[in-house]
This record gives structure tokens, sequence and C-alpha cells, in this order.
């Protein structure tokens, strides 16, 4: 079986596959073939990929000659035309957004996997590219605040006086959050911490942040880990809350997220506008509504005062160590449906298998695309 690297589009400067990831497939007695320049920006030269086994070529032979293709982001427009019956695709294709491409996969019977819906079950934790990716945002959107705000962040006692603490918001505990709050308490600032999840407030105490609860939210355990939609009446009472912390806080970080739909609305123009100028704002939520109701995705404004960043793929600023991360979840995916020999084997009684595979011979696998598709058609 030979598995094809894609170079990422312009603007992302991770690399789905580092080297050191190729060689391990290379042990798996897998051909791997990479597009030139693949992880150039990652800081991985093409000597590197064919040191460690890859066969070099340009986008098109890649995508003709390779049973397995797998990068990051979604397909480019060129690639699907290039696609034929039988190939896989591998990436982060956010299946609950992009229908138009479930069904180009359904058209063209391409296996696809989406590495975005493995299920959160602790097996599946060495694979999860989203708990991976997340915390490297929640460890660079804190170091971001700190570079935008004009106020330390730890209390300092000096000759000409006592510096005291900024104060950080963080709104959402997933990982992104919890990482967030380990950064900014490194980095001694005082932390408050929000999730609608009671399963957060103790990983968030224990982080050393204090908990911010709203009572009466929904917290379904059917949710796999996920929050969910909230009722009006408590989205009312939630802002509320909010709204009294932001505008005692100097930081917030926002990182709140419902899967296939649009991020919670948390922190209203009012909310911004009672908070102190020179206070910061990093919204990693912008990319599908935002968290705060001024954030512009991959924009940084400033509103009487506070800066406000929207920017929901903080990972590529990293790229380095997020490809590095990436790839190793790619890798123990992998080692799922590839045999010893090389081959490709799916096996559908492995709960992660299938319901990370999106399509397969003209039909959808998971259960999770599969009602989320039915629900959006009713």
């Amino acid at each position: 079986m030979t598995v094809g690297l894609l170079k990422e589009p312009e603007g992302e400067n991770r690399v789905a596959l580092l080297p050191e990831s190729v060689q391990m497939l290379i042990k798996m007695n897998v051909k791997v073939k990479a597009e030139k320049n693949a992880g150039a920006r990652a800081f991985a030269d093409d000597e590197q990929y064919q040191k460690a086994g890859a066969e070099l070529a340009d986008r098109e032979a890649v995508l003709k000659t390779s049973n397995l293709l797998i990068c990051i982001n979604l397909p480019q427009k060129d690639d699907l035309s290039q696609l034929h019956p039988g190939q896989a695709w591998m990436s982060v294709f956010q299946p609950l957004t992009n229908r138009y491409l479930v069904e180009e996969f359904l058209q063209k019977k391409i296996t696809s996997f989406s590495l975005d819906i493995i299920p959160r079950i602790t097996r599946a934790q060495a694979m999860d590219v989203l708990s991976s990716m997340a915390t490297v945002a929640g460890y660079k959107a804190v170091l971001l605040a700190a570079v935008h705000s004009p106020k330390f962040f730890p209390m300092f006692m000096t000759a000409a006086g006592s510096i005291t603490p900024s104060k950080v918001l963080i709104l959402g505990a997933g990982v992104a959050g919890l990482q967030a709050i380990a950064t900014a308490r490194r980095l001694g600032a005082v932390v408050e911490a929000f999730d609608v999840r009671a399963a957060a407030e103790e990983e968030v105490k224990s982080l050393g942040a204090r908990f911010v609860k709203v009572e009466g939210a929904r917290d379904e355990a059917s949710a796999g880990g996920y929050a969910v939609e909230q009722t009006e009446e408590f989205k009312q009472k939630q802002r509320n809350l909010i709204h009294a912390h932001a505008s005692k806080s100097n930081i917030i970080i926002c990182t709140a997220q419902i899967p296939g739909k649009k991020a919670p609305l948390l922190i209203t123009k009012e909310t911004v506008e009672a908070m102190q100028p020179g206070s910061v704002i990093v919204d990693l939520a912008a990319s599908t509504g935002g968290n705060c109701e001024l954030s512009k995705n991959d924009a940084t404004i400033v509103h009487k005062g506070v800066t406000i960043i929207g920017n929901s793929n903080l990972p590529s600023t990293m790229p380095s160590d997020a490809s590095k991360m990436f790839g190793k979840n790619v890798i123990n995916f992998l080692k799922l449906i590839i045999t010893k020999e090389g081959s490709l084997n799916l096996n559908w009684n492995d709960d992660i298998v299938k319901e990370t595979c999106v399509t397969h011979n003209g039909e959808l696998v998971s259960e999770r695309v599969k009602k989320f598709m039915l629900e959006t058609v009713s």
C-alpha cells in the first residue's frame, strides 16, 4: 500500500507527517509518497523525507498513485476531481459542517476518515488530534494574550512598589481551556474558569483556578465529553454571570465550542465595553462564530480599548511540535487499520475505526455523521 502525504494550503504551517512519522510508516511495510516541500513550513525539508524513506513527487502524482491520502485540512478543489473510486482520504474535514464533502466522497466511493470525530474514549486518547491541537492552542493563546497585554501576569514586589497580578478568565474548560489555565497559572496570573460541564469543576480546581459555576446546566453523558446546547434561560444566566467576572478581568481566553454548531455567544458587546481599557480577549472559537460578539476570524481588532484576537488556528503558529503531535496521533490510528503486511484492513467491530470512518464504498459508516445528516434533512 502507498500512503500519500500532501502539502497543506497557504496559511497552514503544519504537516500531517514529519519525517520521523514517515520512518515509522516505512517500518509498518507501507510505501510513502510525499509531495515536494510538504514539510517546508514545519522546518522539515525534502532531504529529511528522503532519508526517512519517502519518495518525493508532485501533487498530481501523489493524488493519482496513492491508496491512502493524508493531510490536515480539507481537500483542495482540484484534489476532489483527481480522486478515484477505491482510494482512501484521511484529514480533519469536519463532516458535521462540510456536508458537500461527505456527499462528494459518497458519490466517488472514497473511503474517508475524519480525525476530528475520533470517539473520546480512553483507548482513543493516543489518536485524539483535537486534544493534541487544543493543547497547543490553549498554550499559545495565553502567550499571545501576554504579548498584547499592557500588564504583567505575575505579582511583582519592586522598589517602585507592588504590581498586582493579572486576572485571567477562561471560558470553556476542555483541553484548550485546561492548558490555558495551566499556562496562565505558571505565568503567575490569578485564574478563573467557566464551563457548563459539571465534571470540569474538579479539573479546574486541581490546576489552581477558581471555578465559575452557573446552576441549571444541561450536562448530557451521551455527548461523549463535549458541551451540549443549553436552554435560553440558562444562556441568559450564564451571560449575566460572565459579564460580572469579565468586567474585572484583564485577559479572557475563549475556547467554548459545540461540535457541528455555532459557537455559544458568551461575551456580548456590552460586556466588552464594560471591560478595562487594555484588556485582551483571545477567541479560539472565531471560525465557528466566536464566543465574543465582536470577534472576527483571522483578525485582531480593538474596540474601546479592548483588543480582540480571533484565531482558531493557533497550532499553525507552532508547526514543529504541533506537527509532531499530529503525526503521532495519525500513526496510532493507522496501526488500527494497517496489517503487518502493510495493507489496509477495516475492522468494523472496532468502535474507533467505525466511528472515524465517514464513508466507505458509497455508504455512510459513522453513526454520529448518519444521525447528524438525518437531523439536518428533517
